[in-house]
């Protein structure tokens, strides 16, 4: 069931939405939960209609009235051409993309003929789910979570905000940089992960079963966005191949350097001439940058203390922990999972502030939870 329309968007519509994957479908339920007109069109009509029947809108027909506002999402291989049909189809809309590469689709407008590019936007949204299409979409998607609006020369500013007003109506923080600026902070923040997610699970594939049976947490943590489409990753990282490749450059570098530093100990034992501060280095330099990574809250990631409550693998269980927790009065500040293999019991990782720790531990353990010493 649809939420109750607040009518307090900042965004008029008809919005038209091309593209009902996930984003698109996020998008059009979060601006229709506002009382916002949208329509969506899209190449698959499963798609068109999976996007109606969970709430994003209504389907797209030539009788529609003219959109204010259309939203492109759909891949970054493809979206030029559509933007370019979306600003010849309205000449008085506002069009934007939500493609997470903006450089090279910029370039192949330009190099069309007799485009309005004042009114095109190029835009995205830093939010997405390891599970796509409209089957995954959320009104809360963008909440919270920073929208990059692309700017450049020639640029109505009406156009501008349409996006600002799109971005902020759907709980996003806008954030202005330019193409060039926006793919190259996407291809350290989030394609290089994906790479090196990718590289890392890759190695799986004919890894022995007995090797498998060891793995923990951390291996589930550095692999878990391994698991994409390939089709679309392959779009989004040869749209970006510049920045990508620079990135994938220094990694490659700081890999020269550990492994001259494991060859020396290999060589001539774990104690060997500069072998420990090769390795140290690059234990330290990680620290430094996971450091830096920004917290729930922005600014700089504080320190928490971790408690960790072995769960028994049990229906209710976790909720039963989390509601426990509430009770006790302290806040969760995040949370981990690990799960022992083959075992009936995980082990929740409940970060609180340093202040609570202990009285947590110690109200837990009164309720007859056990809790793991560090």
């Amino acid at each position: 069931m649809n939420a109750e329309p607040s009518n307090v968007a900042a965004t008029h519509g008809p919005v038209r939405i091309v593209g009902a994957g996930l984003l698109g479908a996020s998008i059009g339920l979060g601006l229709s939960a506002q009382g916002v007109p949208v329509t969506l069109s899209d190449a698959s009509p499963t798609a068109q209609a999976l996007a109606r029947d969970v709430g994003a809108g209504a389907i797209a027909r030539t009788e529609d009235a003219v959109p204010t506002l259309v939203v492109v999402a759909v891949p970054p291989d493809v979206a030029a051409q559509v933007v370019a049909g979306e600003l010849r189809a309205y000449p008085g809309a506002v069009v934007t993309d939500v493609a997470s590469v903006k450089s090279v689709i910029l370039a192949e407008l330009v190099a069309m003929d007799s485009l309005d590019l004042s009114r095109y936007v190029g835009s995205h949204p830093m939010a997405g789910r390891e599970r796509s299409g409209a089957g995954a979409a959320s009104a809360d998607l963008f909440v919270g979570r920073p929208w990059v609006i692309t700017t450049r020369a020639g640029l109505h500013p009406q156009a501008l905000l349409a996006v600002r007003s799109l971005a902020v109506d759907l709980g996003a923080g806008p954030v202005q940089m330019t193409p060039a600026e926006h793919d190259d902070a996407v291809a350290l923040v989030s394609h290089l992960p994906q790479l090196m997610a990718s590289l890392t699970a890759g190695r799986l594939v004919e890894a022995p079963e007995a090797a498998l049976g060891l793995a923990g947490q951390g291996l589930r943590d550095v692999t878990r966005i391994a698991a994409s489409d390939p089709r679309l990753w392959s779009a989004i990282l040869t749209g970006n191949a510049a920045a990508v490749g620079t990135h994938l450059r220094g990694v490659r570098d700081d890999l020269d350097g550990l492994l001259e530093a494991l060859d020396r100990a290999a060589v001539d034992g774990p104690l060997a001439l500069g072998a420990i501060a090769g390795m140290a280095g690059v234990i330290s330099a990680g620290n430094d940058g996971a450091a830096r990574i920004p917290g729930k809250h922005g600014g700089l990631r504080k320190r928490y203390s971790e408690v960790t409550v072995l769960v028994p693998d049990e229906p209710g269980e976790l909720g039963r922990l989390f509601t426990e927790i509430g009770e006790i009065g302290v806040n969760i500040e995040d949370f981990q999972m690990e799960h022992a293999t083959r075992q009936r019991v995980g082990m929740a990782i409940v970060s609180v502030i340093p202040a609570s720790a202990t009285t947590l531990e110690v109200a837990l353990e009164e309720r007859g939870w056990r809790v793991v010493a560090p």
